[in-house]
């Protein structure tokens, strides 16, 4: 038993789920992992997140962003134990039921279930925000920069950093003037592989949420943007309107303002993720990732199509090559070949 396993048997032996038999869950992007617990002594199935510290990890915004999702009667899961200084969490088990696989296996719950996940956005964004780090200009503007330096560079051997640089001042004028200042909590990665239907239950709390610990405050339409252009399945452009139209029509906001907000903060997000999507490959050994890019793409180009975009798509199409076949490969054959930047 290595060390890692030894810290995690003793936490549990304080706990319901002592001897409790455990399965490996499908985790995320992050270096989190995650275990189902069989029935403990009262009854209940959980999971287990294992969040070891030594990897860069830290629970703490985990549970205070669960309390908050929880004190708005929103389905965060429950934590049944917790152990900060270890990294480890034994939370309640919300089930397999996906937005991704509820949709698969029954088509007619598409609109539905988006209705229903727009609705809880609409309630959250009513709510006073806790105290938590903005994402502002800056921050976006790093996050999208890495488009050049994680895609580009693996795409070509080297970062045009002319390009990146005009880029980076045009790009941060634009948020800066467009985006209004972070008033509400964003969750960041609100999208089918971290939403659940939890169909047993009423209102906003049939939608069960997941991985929002990297929460900020950001704009209203930053969530939207993250569940309707979905970097792991594809939702018909029908729906991502009428998911839109519906946010727009029950809040106070000004309908092309909002737009225009929603595509600006859509290429921001996607030309992130392009970099992270390549960085995961690259870096962290993840060559499955790689295969998201051309839908990522295809975001990248339609939010490029809008006018409030125009002052950044002319070095961004000559900049950023298409990704094409070949491309993919040299992403792939570059898996876990680069520790640093």
């Amino acid at each position: 038993m290595n060390m890692r396993e030894s810290i995690i048997s003793e936490f549990l032996a304080k706990t319901n789920w002592a001897n409790a038999l455990r399965a490996p869950l499908a985790g995320d992007a992050s270096l989190r992992k995650y275990q189902r617990l069989a029935a403990g002594k009262d009854g209940r199935i959980a999971v287990l997140m294992d969040a070891d510290p030594k990897l860069g990890n830290d629970v703490r915004p985990f549970i205070k962003i669960t309390n908050y999702l929880r004190s708005l009667s929103l389905s965060a899961p429950d934590i049944y134990a917790a152990d900060e200084a270890s990294g480890l969490l034994i939370i309640e088990d919300l089930g397999d039921d996906l937005y991704a696989k509820a949709v698969a296996d029954k088509p007619e719950l598409e609109i539905p279930l988006y209705e229903a996940a727009t609705d809880v956005l609409l309630h959250l964004h009513k709510a006073p925000p806790p105290s938590l780090l903005p994402y502002d200009t800056k921050s976006m503007t790093d996050m999208a920069l890495l488009a050049f330096d994680w895609y580009q560079f693996g795409a070509s051997d080297k970062v045009n950093i002319d390009h990146r640089d005009t880029f980076k001042t045009a790009f941060s004028h634009l948020l800066e003037t467009r985006i209004s200042a972070p008033s509400v909590l964003i969750q960041r990665d609100y999208h089918a592989e971290n939403l659940l239907w939890l169909s047993d239950r009423k209102g906003h709390a049939r939608v069960g949420l997941l991985d929002y610990q990297d929460a900020q405050l950001g704009h209203p339409a930053y969530d939207l943007v993250s569940m309707l252009k979905d970097a792991r399945r594809d939702v018909p452009e029908s729906v991502e309107e009428a998911m839109v139209q519906h946010y727009v029509t029950h809040s106070a906001i000004d309908d092309q303002e909002f737009r225009d907000a929603y595509h600006l903060l859509g290429l921001q997000r996607n030309l992130r993720i392009l970099g992270v999507f390549a960085r995961l490959s690259m870096h962290f050994g993840k060559p499955h990732y790689v295969d998201f890019i051309p839908r990522v793409w295809n975001f990248i180009q339609r939010d490029l199509g809008q006018k409030i975009n125009e002052p950044v798509g002319t070095i961004l199409n000559e900049t950023l090559p298409t990704p094409t076949p070949e491309i993919l490969i040299r992403l792939k054959d570059k898996c876990a070949t680069i520790p640093t930047l």
